[in-house]
């Protein structure tokens, strides 16, 4: 009879399934197509660097530097620095590893990543397990210098008196784990010679003695010893670089390989990172957009200026960087374990 329902029966439950699994599907299509174009939008909100250490030191200069250099490329998005510091840059790390791995907080920190393991026997975080890898940023050399009144003209002379001078050498650092630190347990694992340490608290009041005379020898990053050699305050000796530096304060002083330590290469370098799982989508975007910032001409001079070089070769890439702080977990670990000194 017209206008009577049809009789529900199997024929009619198939139709609503299958219609209802077509509705499914184009959700889920609908779904996977809204987070592309999420991906694909990246950033879309500020984006955060940790930098894991106190603000106006070194690593924060670089990274407020960076973070201006990659707001264009990134869109405009708005860079925002985040100090975390303590233990030694651990806690900003740890932080980090922690973090929403969604393509927001990111981590810039220097050799203190290949550094820790060794220096720390606890550690919040596996340095090569919970990072996604983005690019190398820059290398700061360092130099090898000596108080005033020190009788040693050149390297060669240096050489000697500390060999003549055994057990009588005051070797000063900026603190434990620091810069200074490094460089001067590698310089005496080289040498097979074992001097007095002297920890300060910071790069300022080793200087202070340093100049004063109370200690005898650092090595230390260009960013805090060239103005004091270009005002003939302190003794140069070498550069800690395989190359010897352009800068025009230091391009006379011979390098430590040149001068007889075959292989001495020690720079305090800058990486940037990432949570482990973060979308290879923003992580790609990240690595596209430090690749452009390390070329932007104010970024350059900038870090000229500090006496750091840009990192220009394949460390730029992801895999690289990993595989260069690997082979430096592998460099630093038996030199602090030799030493038997740890941060913890």
């Amino acid at each position: 009879m017209a206008g009577r329902p049809l009789a529900s029966g199997p024929l009619t439950i198939r139709v609503r399934d299958a219609f209802q699994e077509t509705r499914m599907k184009k959700f889920a299509v609908a779904a996977l197509a809204l987070a592309a174009s999420a991906a694909f939008a990246y950033p879309d909100k500020p984006v955060t660097i940790v930098v894991p250490f106190a603000a106006g030191g070194p690593t924060d200069k670089v990274a407020r530097d960076l973070a201006e250099a990659l707001r264009k490329p990134l869109g405009g998005q708005a860079i925002v620095i985040e100090n975390v510091g303590g233990a030694g840059g651990t806690l900003g790390a740890g932080k980090v590893a922690k973090a929403a791995p969604d393509g927001y907080t990111l981590l810039l920190h220097h050799i203190g990543m290949a550094t820790a393991p060794a220096l720390y026997r606890t550690l919040p975080y596996k340095t090569l397990e919970d990072f996604e890898y983005v690019g190398m940023v820059n290398e700061v050399p360092m130099t090898l210098i000596g108080k005033p009144g020190l009788p040693a003209g050149s390297y060669a002379d240096l050489q000697k008196w500390l060999g003549a001078n055994q057990g009588k050498v005051n070797l000063a650092n900026a603190g434990l784990g620091s810069a200074s630190h490094l460089c001067g347990l590698l310089f005496q694992s080289t040498l097979k010679m074992e001097m007095t340490t002297v920890p300060y608290k910071g790069t300022g009041p080793a200087m202070t003695d340093l100049l004063g005379g109370q200690v005898d020898i650092m090595c230390d990053q260009t960013t805090n010893t060239t103005s004091q050699i270009e005002s003939g305050k302190v003794k140069a000796y070498a550069v800690t670089t395989t190359k010897r530096l352009s800068t025009p304060a230091l391009a006379k002083l011979p390098t430590l390989d040149e001068s007889g330590l075959k292989g001495f290469n020690v720079s305090i370098w800058h990486g940037l990172y990432a949570p482990k799982g973060t979308p290879k989508a923003a992580l790609d975007k990240i690595n596209a957009a430090l690749k452009v910032a390390l070329k932007d001409p104010d970024f350059m001079k900038r870090q000229e200026a500090l006496g750091a070089v840009i990192v220009t070769d394949a460390r730029t890439n992801p895999a690289d960087h990993k595989k260069f702080v690997e082979a430096e977990i592998n460099k630093w670990t038996p030199v602090i374990k030799a030493a038997g000194q740890y941060a913890d």
